[in-house]
Order: structure tokens, then sequence, then C-alpha cells
């Protein structure tokens, strides 16, 4: 049998030498299928772990758990409306995180509610004219003298500046559009600020001015930004400890027990800085991770029309001292670009325009001299660490809820500092989130009883309510709860329940500790799970789903590639692409190869025959033919998973770059490095193999068909 064996892979090794263009043809199809199959597995399996690192170590953690009664589908990376999802809250944290940690596997349990909100990022003449008030006063209270008449002089003169900015706009919108575009009222009163009489009389009666200021020129900016923030509720120290990828850049991680908020570092950067320092600094980045160049990029080119011409949030900004310091530095680095624009009184708002027309050769040394010599005179970010945020969003029962919270920091995901995807996400303390989303703290309802309390308020029915208040016949059976206030000696209880009412409206929290307690025992809409071993990922889900049934508990347990939404969907729709495309690749292959090798066959009729002829069975033909393919597969499929799994190690060794921040996202980084594994080798050779011999068969039953005697009638 050995024998056998021996002289058939000898006789078809001799088919093949003999036979070299079928043999190539044949071999370079199956190289191409083998060489497919290992990089795409490869970069597949690669993105796959790459993402997951992204998501689970960013916010969804290996599963996310919610309450299966809730209405929506929880997404936590990915599409978010403004409305937000309707998730059914878990009244008592600690007793989901009691029952998620008695599952194996079950490492760490963070609480979370995600939600989105409204931010304003504030008007500057609003907080220039606030400034100016603050200094006034401060010398009507007698605090008088050099430094505060000088503070008030520079902030006067900013004051100053920005009305001459808004009469420009008003001059430019006027030449567009048409007279009526501006109320004449309006352009009234910007006239009547610009005067010279106006600020000649400001020191009169510095009060009266501002009040016209405040009313009735300040509304007219149009500069304050409302922004839309994404943010994540969660236990800080939880979450920390749990993503560890997270890196606090900026001030430090909301202290425990505190009210406060983190920004994420690209939201950071892209919705509060300025617009200008923004878009150079995307500029900076394209053109190093790129190699992208003005003159050719038209992206490049547009920001820089940008930049050139929307100079004005940098004018808001300069007072009288700002404004004789900017034009100095712009003409002494412009030199003969300035032009005709370098007297005393040249236009700073020209030689800002003139400065960002950059081109590929300034660019570099421009941008340097930005952040070295004019940022440091200018507020970067309209939200500065330290600052107080006012925080509006709508709670669950739809009123519009408002809080005050501290920033303490920004922060980012290791790896993902570019990602838009990961920098979507703010973070609030949960107890705020919970107060914002319109549950009742321990903290609210202790306020709540002692303002009750001292109003002498008590809880009728609302059926009641009118027998209460009017004397009218009382109802039978009570209803729904009500507050009255009884008349108290020294208490006015209308003002004690509209305060009430307000305080439940606008809340100061940037000062308010708490208990930390309230973390464990408080409401959250969803809860990150880390597993132990996420390989048992799908088994840990069924058994929490099973544990919460057990304690009567309605659990929804997702893997974090569901909880991304269409993100993470990216893999599932890549591996059905590449699927596809390998399974159309090596039907064409087969065919070919099948083609090839019954044209082969046909050629090879005498030679059969006589074989046939001198005592070779049937069974020596099939295998002969059945070898001599397994043989091509074999040699032509490793050479190909070689060249493959030498390919994969040069990217691994390289990386590939991000094309963009969704890619950033994708590959967990700023560059993907591709990883082989030996499953990606063995899967390819199988794949070659199995094709090979798939497609000998037919020529196999062909060659086993003929006899000798039509093998010998056969012509040359």
């Amino acid at each position: 049998m050995i024998e056998k064996l021996k002289v058939i892979i000898l006789i078809a090794l001799r088919n093949l030498l003999a036979s070299r263009l079928k043999t190539i043809i044949v071999g370079g199809i199956i190289f191409f299928g083998a060489l497919l199959v290992v990089i795409g597995t490869s970069l597949l399996g690669s993105v796959t772990d790459a993402m997951s690192r992204s998501i689970i170590g960013s916010v969804a953690g290996h599963i996310q758990v919610y309450s299966a009664k809730s209405k929506d589908k929880l997404e936590v990376v990915g599409g978010f409306d403004f409305e937000g999802q309707d998730l059914e809250e878990f009244d008592d944290f600690s007793k989901l995180r009691e029952t998620l940690l008695s599952v194996p596997n079950v490492k760490d349990v963070v609480p979370m509610g995600i939600s989105g909100a409204i931010v304003s990022s504030g008007n500057t003449i609003d907080i220039a004219l606030g400034d100016l008030r603050k200094l006034v006063g401060q010398k009507a209270s007698g605090a008088s003298g050099p430094a505060i008449d000088g503070a008030i002089a520079d902030k006067r003169d900013h004051v100053r500046q920005m009305i001459k900015v808004l009469e420009t706009d008003i001059a430019n919108v006027t030449k567009l559009q048409n007279e009526g575009a501006i109320a004449p009222e309006d352009v009234a009163d910007i006239k009547r600020a610009a005067a010279n009489d106006f600020w000649a009389a400001f020191d009169k009666d510095p009060l009266e001015a501002l009040e016209f200021l405040e009313n009735e020129i300040a509304p007219l900016a149009t500069d304050a930004d409302m922004l839309f923030l994404r943010y994540v509720g969660t236990d800080i120290g939880a979450f920390s400890r749990s993503f560890d990828r997270m890196k606090v850049v900026d001030g430090q991680a909301i202290p425990r027990g505190q009210h406060g908020f983190m920004f994420a570092k690209y939201t950071y950067e892209d919705q509060l800085k300025l617009k200008t320092a923004r878009r150079l600094d995307k500029m900076k980045v394209a053109m190093e991770n790129r190699a992208a160049k003005i003159a050719t990029d038209a992206e490049l080119q547009q920001s820089v029309r940008e930049n050139s011409a929307q100079v004005r949030e940098l004018l808001l900004q300069l007072d009288g001292g700002k404004t004789r310091l900017f034009r100095e530095k712009l003409k002494k680095e412009l030199g003969a670009e300035a032009g005709n624009n370098t007297g005393n009184d040249a236009d700073v708002g020209k030689l800002l325009a003139t400065f960002f027309k950059m081109d590929d050769n300034n660019f570099a040394r421009r941008y340097k001299f930005f952040y070295d010599e004019l940022t440091p005179h200018l507020e970067l970010y309209r939200v500065r660490v330290g600052d107080t945020l006012t925080i509006k969003a709508f709670t669950k029962s739809g009123y519009m809820q408002s809080i005050n919270l501290k920033v303490y920091g920004t922060f980012t995901f290791t790896g993902l500092e570019q990602s838009a995807e990961a920098g979507q996400l703010n973070i609030m303390d949960l107890v705020s989130f919970r107060q914002l989303y319109g549950y009742l703290t321990d903290e609210k309802r202790e306020e709540i009883a002692a303002l009750k309390a001292s109003a002498s308020a008590k809880e009728i029915s609302r059926d009641n309510a009118e027998a209460e208040l009017f004397g009218a016949p009382a109802a039978a059976e009570p209803d729904s709860k009500t507050v009255v206030a009884n008349a108290t000696p020294g208490v006015d209880a209308d003002k004690v329940l509209a305060g009430l009412a307000g305080r439940l409206q606008r809340e100061d929290m940037s000062k308010r500790v708490y208990d930390p307690k309230e973390l464990e025992t408080g409401i959250a809409l969803n809860a990150a799970v880390i597993l132990h071993d996420p390989k048992q990922l799908a088994d840990t889900m069924k058994a929490i789903e099973a544990k919460g049934t057990e304690r009567g508990m309605s659990l929804k347990a997702i893997s974090w590639q569901e909880a991304s939404g269409f993100i993470g969907q990216f893999v599932t729709m890549a591996a059905i692409v590449l699927s596809t495309a390998m399974l159309i690749i090596f039907v064409v292959a087969l065919v070919i190869i099948n083609n090839a090798m019954v044209m082969a066959t046909l050629e090879r009729v005498r030679e059969i025959g006589t074989l046939r002829a001198v005592g070779a069975q049937r069974r020596f033909i099939l295998g002969m033919l059945v070898i001599e393919a397994m043989v091509i597969g074999a040699v032509f499929g490793a050479i190909g998973t070689a060249v493959g799994a030498a390919f994969i190690t040069f990217l691994g060794k390289v990386g590939i770059p991000a094309f963009g921040d969704v890619w950033t996202f994708f590959f967990s980084g700023p560059r993907l490095h591709p990883t082989l594994g030996w499953a990606n080798l063995l899967l390819a050779l199988i794949i070659v193999l199995f094709v090979s011999t798939l497609s000998s068969l037919y020529p196999a039953w062909l060659a086993m068909r003929v006899t000798p005697r039509a093998a010998m009638q056969t012509e040359e």
C-alpha cells in the first residue's frame, strides 16, 4: 500500500512538472486565495480586538445590564437623540449590585445613567459687562485708587471695542441684505453706545450706563453657543477603577462625595475652544498625520479662509491694552505683508485677517506665534476648569431642570485621544445625575421636608383639595396627594412654596457635599459589568438574566458589541463583507481550477489509457489526480500563507494609520498594529486544500471513465 502511494505521488509530481503552465495557473489562484484569507482574517480579528478594547475600556465594560421592562434598547456608544433613551430605572442600585456580584465570573459593577443636556457657553459682552459692574461696585464701596481706576478704564475700553465690532457687523449685514434687516431701534442703540458722548457720561453715572448696555446692547451679541453635551452619571471612583484607560488631562477627578462635572478632552477642545484655535489644531494634525498640503487640500484651504474671515471672536476679547499689544506684535510678525496697515491706528482686525492667510511655507511659524504670543492674552476656552457650569436638561417627566456644577477637569482614554466616538461622553457624579434626571435624592427629600415643616404644609388627597382650601364638602375616598400650607404666624406660605418650586428648577450643587453611601442606595438606569474571564461572556450574560429572574428582577444583559449600537455592528458587517468576498473568490477559483484541470485531463487521455492498459485501476487514476491537486494546493497555499504572514508581520511593526476620527476609534488608537494568529494560518491552509481537492473530483471522475481502447484510438 505504501509502495503504491509512493508511485502515485511520484507520478503526480512528474505530471505537475510536465504541465508547468497548468500548474502555475491553478497554483496562482490558490496562492491568491490563501493570501486573502490570511490578510483578511488577521485584519478583521485585529480590528475586532482593537474596537473591543475601545468600547470595553472606555465606557461599556464587557456587559451592560438594564431593565428588561425598558421601552428603548440601551446604547452607550453611537447614535443618541436629544430626548434620550426611555429606560426603566432600578430603584436600589445596591440590590442590583449584590445580584450581579453573586454571578460567577463578575468582577465589578459600575452604576450608570446616560442622558444629554443643554449648556450655554456664554455671551462675551454679558461676561465683560458683569466684570465691569463688579469693578464699578468695588469703587462705589470705597475701594478707589489708581489700580481700580485703571482696571475700570481697561474694561471700559474692552466693552467699547466689542461695541465697535457689533457696529461693523450691523453695517455688513445691512450691506449684504437691506436696511430693514436690523431693527432701527437696535441700530440707534448701537450708535448711541459707540458715541464718545455716551462714554464721557459713563463716569458720572456708570450704573445707568451699564443698565442700558446690559438690557439693550448685550442681547444683540450672537457669539453665545448652545452646546448639547452627552454625559454619563456614575460613581467616579468605581468608573476610574474599572476603566483603567481613563486618564485625567486637566484639573482633577471629581472628589468622592462632591457634586461635579468633567469634560471629555475631545469635547472640551472641539466645542469649547476658540474656533480659530481649533481649526489651526486640526490643520496641524492633518499636515502631520496625512502629510496634507494647504496648496492642494481643499479642506485645509477652507480652514484658512474661515480663519481669515472670522476674526470677530478674537476682537471681542481685546480691550484697549490688548488691542495695542496685538497691533504691535502682528505688525512685527507680518512685516511687509501688513501693507499700508502699519500706523498707530492700524486696524487689528485687518492685521489678524492677513496673519491667518497661511500657506505651507509659513504655517508652522505662525501656528507657533499664535500660541506663544497671542493666546496667553486670550480666553482660549469658553469654560475653564474650576468654573461653574449651568446644565439644563429635561427630566423623565418632561420638565426642564437646571443645576450648577463645578468643572473639576478634563479626561481622555489612552489611545483614543483623537476619537470623537470615545470623546463625546462626559462625566457627572451619579447623585447630580439623579437630581437632573428628576429623581429625589436623600438630600433633596430632607430639604423638601424642612420646607414643608416651615410652611406647616400637609398632604391631602387631590379630590379633597378644594374642600381643604375653600370649605367645600370633602370627597369620600382619597386619591393622589397634593401639598397645601396652613397659615402660620411669621411664615409666608406662598413664598416658601414658591421658593421650593424654584429650588427644584435650579440648583447650585457646586458647594454641596453628599454622603457617598447615596451612590450605593439610589437609582441607576444601567450598569457596566466587568468580567474576570471575557471568554465566558455569553454564558455570563445568560447567568445574569437567570439570576435576575431568580431574585424577582427583570434584567436584560447585552454584550459590549450590542451596547455600542451601530458602531458595534461594524465588526459584524465587516465579517459579512469579508466572508462574501472570500466566498465569491473561491467559487470563481473553484470554477477556474476545475476547468483548467478538466482541460489538462482531456489532454492526458492517451497517458491515462496507457496506464489503464498496463493494469492501473480506476482508484489509482483517481488518487493520482487528487494528489496532484492537493500538492498544488499545499505548495502554493503554503507560499500564499507565508507571504500573507510576512505582510501582516510587517504591518504589525509599522502600523496602519487611522484615516479620521472614526477609524481612530475602530483601531483603538492613531494606528492599527495587526497581529497574526495560528488560527489564521491554519484556516487559510484548510480552505485552499478543500478547494483544491473539490476542484479535482470532476476531472478525476472523467479520467476514471477513460478505457484503454478509447485512449488508443485517440489521435495525437
